[in-house]
C-alpha cells in the first residue's frame, strides 16, 4: 500500500497542471495511525466533491466493546462518531481554498434525529469514516500543495479529535448510547403494554420554527412549559439506563387532541410524528415514543393516484366511474387523503395521524344540516367519521386525530385530551357527557364494514432510472425532492420524512425493488418486506453502486409513498 510520503509526491508533481490530474491520486494510502482511501476524484472544482474515506482498525481506534454490543448502540456510535467528525471539521480545517468547492471537508451529519447511516459503518474489526473533500484549484489548475495540506495535516487532526476513544469525551459519548437505548426500549415495550404512544412527563415539546426543529429556547415573554401527563392517563414505563419514567401512555382506538387555537394541540401531535424515530440527548422529545408504524396523513392537491380501491371513502361517481381501482393525476384534497390512508392500510400502518388544519374538510366531516340539504345519494363521499371505528375494529387500526372545529367527532372518540396553555386534561369523561346532553343530529354514512384493502403489484416498467447516458440518475434535490431517471417526485406531504439522505435512499431503494422484486410480480407490500429484509442483514451499502456516505435508512411507509407519487407508476392487482 502507499504512504502518505507517495501521496504528497505526486500532489506536488501535478502542482499546477489542469484539474483532472487530480484522478492520479485514486487509491489507498497508509497514514500512519488509520488508512485513507480516495475512492472518486470529481472532474472539475465546481462539481459534487471528490469522495474518500478513512480505516480504522478497532484496537487502534480504542473504543470498549460494550460501545457497540447491539444494533442499536452501533446506530447510536456511528451517529455520534459522525457528528464529532464534523465537529472537528470546524475547528481544524482552514476552510474554503479557490474555485468552486476547493478547501471543503464535508460529511453526511443527521439533524435532531439518531438515523441509521452509512457516513460512519462500523464494523466487526475496524470503523471507517466516509466523507467529501473539495479539492483545491485556482481556476482550474491544481493547487497540489495546499491539497497536500488538507489530506495530510488537516485530516489527520481531525481524525484524531473524533475517531479515537482517548481523544473523545467520554460522559456525552456514553449519554448518547443510553439515551438512545433507552428510546428504544420505551418504543419496544409499547405494543406489549397496549399502547400506541407515550409522552414523558418533563418532555420539551415547542421547536424553534417551522424550519428549526431545535427544541426552543425559553425566554421571559415565551416560556416552555414542560409536559405533564394527565393524572389518569400516567403510566410507568422502564428504560435499562436511567430507569422508571412515568408519562402519558395512549391506548389504541380513537384520540382526539382538541383545545383552542394557539394551545399546543398541533405541537403535540409533530412530537408523536417524530416519536418513530429516537432522538439526540437534549432534543427535548427524548420520551416521546410511537409505534413504528405510525404513519401522518394529510390531503395533497393534484397527487397521482394509480388503482387504489377508495370505495371505502368514495364510490357513485357521477357518470358510473368507479372507484375500486381508481387512478388520476389530479386528484382532490378529499380523494388524495382518501389514497392516503387505503395506502397506508395496505403498507401495514396500525396509526394513523391527523390534523384537520391540514385534512381536506369534506373528508373529515358532513355534519348534519349539509345531510339534509345534500342528500346521500348524490354525495360520492363518506367522510371519514364514518370509517374510523371501522377501521379500528376491522383491520385494528388506531387513529389520533388534531381536531378543534367539531365536537361530532366525541361520538366516535375512545379518549380525548384538550391541549390548555400547553398543558394536556383528559376530558374524555366531559366529552361523553355531552354526547348525553347533547346528541349528535348526523347520520351515520360509512355502512357495517369498512371495506377491502387492495394488495398491488407495481409493474417493474414504471421505474426507469435512466437518464441521457446514465442507465441509473438517482438524486435527492433537497429532503421533498427525488430525481429519479427524467421523473421528479414531490415528497412534500411526507412529514415524517427527515434528512435528505434518507430521500436519497428511497431513490435506491426504489431502483434495487424495479430490478429485483416488481420483476417477480411481488405486491408492493411483499416488495417493501424484501427490502427491509436485506438492508438489515446487509446494510445500506447495498443500496448504492459505489461507495458513499451520504444514505440514511428510510423508514418502509416513506419509500411505499414514495413509490405511490412516482407519475409513471403502473399497478397491477
Amino acid at each position: 500500500m502507499a504512504t502518505g510520503a507517495d501521496l504528497e509526491t505526486i500532489l506536488r508533481r501535478i502542482d499546477g497542471r489542469g484539474y483532472k490530474a487530480y484522478r492520479a491520486i485514486r487509491g489507498k494510502y497508509d497514514l500512519g495511525g488509520f488508512r485513507l482511501s480516495v475512492d472518486h476524484v470529481q472532474g472539475d472544482p465546481f462539481a459534487a466533491p471528490s469522495r474518500m474515506s478513512v480505516r480504522l482498525e478497532s484496537g487502534r481506534a480504542g473504543f470498549p466493546d460494550f460501545l457497540s454490543a447491539s444494533r442499536i448502540r452501533r446506530i447510536a456510535l456511528a451517529d455520534f462518531l459522525t457528528r464529532a467528525f464534523h465537529g472537528a471539521i470546524r475547528v481544524t480545517a482552514v476552510g474554503r481554498r479557490g474555485t468552486g468547492r476547493s478547501g471543503l471537508f464535508e460529511i453526511d451529519r443527521g439533524n435532531q434525529e439518531v438515523l441509521e447511516a452509512n457516513s460512519v459503518v462500523i464494523h466487526r474489526g475496524y470503523l471507517e469514516a466516509r466523507f467529501t473533500v473539495g479539492l483545491p484549484a485556482a481556476g482550474r489548475s491544481i493547487r497540489g500543495r495546499q491539497a497536500a495540506e488538507m489530506l495530510l495535516s488537516e485530516l489527520p487532526r481531525i481524525v484524531q479529535r473524533s475517531l479515537f476513544y482517548a481523544r473523545l469525551p467520554g460522559e456525552p459519548l456514553r449519554r448518547q448510547i443510553q439515551v438512545v437505548e433507552d428510546q428504544e426500549a420505551l418504543r419496544n415495550q409499547l405494543e406489549e403494554r397496549g399502547l400506541v404512544a407515550f409522552v414523558a412527563n418533563g418532555s420539551s415539546l415547542p421547536r424553534r420554527s417551522g424550519v428549526d426543529d431545535r427544541p426552543l429556547v425559553p425566554t421571559p415573554a415565551r416560556p416552555v412549559i414542560d409536559f405533564r401527563s394527565p393524572p389518569n392517563l400516567e403510566i410507568q414505563l422502564e428504560r435499562p439506563n436511567a430507569g422508571p419514567v412515568r408519562g402519558m401512555g395512549l391506548k389504541p382506538g380513537v384520540t382526539l387532541i382538541v383545545g383552542g387555537g394557539f394551545h399546543g394541540k398541533t405541537t403535540l401531535l409533530n412530537a408523536l410524528e417524530r416519536g418513530v424515530y429516537n432522538q439526540i440527548p437534549g432534543d427535548g422529545r427524548e420520551g416521546v415514543v410511537t409505534i413504528e408504524s405510525a404513519l401522518k396523513i394529510r390531503a395533497e392537491d393534484g397527487r397521482y393516484v394509480e388503482k387504489v380501491d377508495l370505495s371505502p371513502f368514495i364510490r357513485n361517481l357521477p357518470l358510473g366511474r368507479e372507484t375500486e381501482t381508481f387512478s388520476t393525476a389530479n386528484a382532490s384534497g378529499s380523494t388524495s387523503q382518501a389514497a392516503g390512508i387505503v395506502e397506508a392500510l395496505e403498507m401495514g400502518s396500525r396509526l394513523l395521524l391527523m390534523d384537520e388544519d391540514t385534512s381536506a374538510t369534506n373528508f373529515i366531516i358532513r355534519d348534519a344540516r349539509m345531510q339534509a340539504l345534500v342528500a346521500k345519494a348524490k354525495e360520492p363521499i363518506t367522510p371519514f367519521i364514518d370509517k374510523v371505528r371501522q377501521m379500528y375494529r376491522d383491520y385494528g387500526v388506531s387513529t389520533i386525530l388534531v381536531m378543534g372545529g367539531s365536537g361530532d367527532y366525541f361520538d366516535v372518540a375512545d379518549s380525548v385530551v384538550m391541549m390548555d396553555e400547553y398543558r394536556p386534561l383528559d376530558v374524555s369523561a366531559e366529552a361523553r357527557s355531552i354526547v348525553a346532553a347533547q346528541p349528535s343530529r348526523r347520520r351515520s354514512e360509512g355502512g357495517d364494514a369498512f371495506g377491502r384493502v387492495l394488495r398491488r403489484r407495481p409493474r417493474a416498467r414504471s421505474f426507469n432510472a435512466s437518464r441521457g447516458r446514465r442507465a441509473v440518475k438517482i438524486d435527492a434535490r433537497g429532503l421533498r425532492k427525488l430525481s429519479y431517471g427524467r421523473t421528479d417526485v414531490d415528497l412534500s406531504a411526507l412529514e415524517q420524512l427527515v434528512d435528505s439522505s434518507q430521500t436519497r435512499a428511497i431513490g435506491h431503494a426504489i431502483h434495487r425493488m424495479a430490478t429485483r422484486c416488481f420483476p417477480d410480480d411481488l405486491t408492493l407490500e411483499q416488495a417493501l418486506a424484501r427490502l427491509m429484509d436485506d438492508l438489515d442483514s446487509e446494510g445500506l451499502d447495498i443500496l448504492s453502486p459505489f461507495k458513499a456516505g451520504n444514505l440514511a435508512r428510510p423508514r418502509r411507509y416513506e419509500v411505499a409513498m414514495a413509490v405511490n407519487r412516482m407519475r409513471t407508476l403502473a399497478v397491477g392487482t
